[in-house]
């Protein structure tokens, strides 16, 4: 644990690395420093041939592998957001192999817990891991929307290439 936490349940946050999981992971630190709570974020992650055919071919290395880059995610979102654990509030990461819906549920257990959840700007219907949670879990869901990006960026954003981002004059 990074921090002191709180005992009025916990802000349980899913991070996957998307722009709308980070504005998640910040909403969901000053939910959890308001209210003098623990912070968990949750990085959920399945063999990418999924796990019917993991378990028809199961290769140990491989899973580990997977779950570095899992944890490797998590800790660029740290990284990216605050520039390490936020200040101030206890904090867990936790890398769990499963479905990022039911795995949030899951760890989500107490009435007094919190979700906090990204969510892309202008999306009309509510991904998969939004509809599962929402039904399922047992406690209070706040959805954070992603920053929206300006349309003329937007565009910008579309054309450029790794060497626009190389030093000049190297």
């Amino acid at each position: 644990m990074d921090g002191m936490g709180g005992t009025d349940g916990r802000v349980i946050v899913g991070v996957s690395g998307s722009l709308a999981s980070l504005a998640a992971l910040r909403a969901a630190a000053g939910e959890a420093r308001r209210g003098g709570r623990e912070l968990l974020a949750v990085i959920a992650w399945e063999p990418p041939e999924g796990e019917a055919l993991y378990l028809r071919h199961p290769d140990r290395e491989w899973a580990l592998h997977w779950e570095a880059e899992a944890r490797a995610r998590i800790d660029r979102a740290f990284d990216e957001v605050f520039g390490g654990p936020p200040p101030g509030i206890g904090t867990r990461r936790l890398v769990v192999r499963d479905r990022p819906g039911r795995a949030l549920c899951r760890i989500a257990d107490r009435p007094d817990d919190l979700v906090v959840l990204g969510a892309r700007p202008g999306r009309r219907r509510a991904t998969r891991i939004h509809r599962h949670v929402t039904a399922h879990a047992g406690c209070a869901v706040l959805t954070v929307p992603a920053p929206t990006v300006p349309k003329g960026l937007r565009r910008a954003l579309r054309r450029v290439t790794a060497q626009d981002f190389t030093l000049v004059g190297r």
